[in-house]
C-alpha cells in the first residue's frame, strides 16, 4: 500500500505473507527488493515530466538483517534527479512486534532512467 507519495520520496508499507518466505520462515529477500525498486521508481517518477516513464537500469542491494516481522515498509528517496537519469536510494524496514519500533533490514542503491511513454508503440 502507498503510504506516502510526495516530490523525491514514496513508502510503500507491505504485509509478511508466508507464501513468499524463504526455506528459514523469512520474507524472502527477491520480494523485499522488488518492493523497494518499485519505491525507488516511484519517488524518481514524481520527478520526472508527466509524459515520461521510468525503467531501472541498476541497482544494489545490502542486507543487513533477515526478513523477520509481520509488517515491513519499502522507502525511496531521490538523491540526484536528472533529465535522462536518477540516482535513489531505498531501504526496507521491519517493524518490530514487540516495541512496534522500525529497524532497517536492507539498503538500496538504485539508478533510473526517463523513458518516454512512446517506449510501448
Amino acid at each position: 500500500k502507498l503510504v506516502k507519495v510526495a516530490p523525491g520520496e514514496v513508502q510503500i508499507e507491505f504485509p509478511y505473507n508466508q507464501a513468499f518466505t524463504q526455506q528459514h520462515g523469512f520474507l524472502h529477500a527477491g520480494v523485499m527488493t522488488t518492493v523497494v525498486d518499485s519505491a525507488c521508481g516511484y519517488c524518481a517518477s514524481t520527478l520526472m515530466p508527466s509524459d515520461s516513464e521510468v525503467l531501472t537500469i541498476e541497482y544494489k542491494a545490502n542486507f543487513i538483517a533477515p526478513g523477520a516481522g509481520k509488517e515491513f515498509l519499502a522507502i525511496g528517496r531521490v538523491v540526484k534527479p536528472g533529465r535522462t537519469i536518477t540516482t535513489c536510494q531505498g531501504e526496507v524496514l521491519a517493524k518490530d512486534e514487540k516495541t512496534g519500533e522500525y529497524k532497517t533490514i536492507i539498503i538500496m542503491q538504485a539508478t533510473m532512467m526517463t523513458v518516454s511513454t512512446s517506449i510501448r508503440k
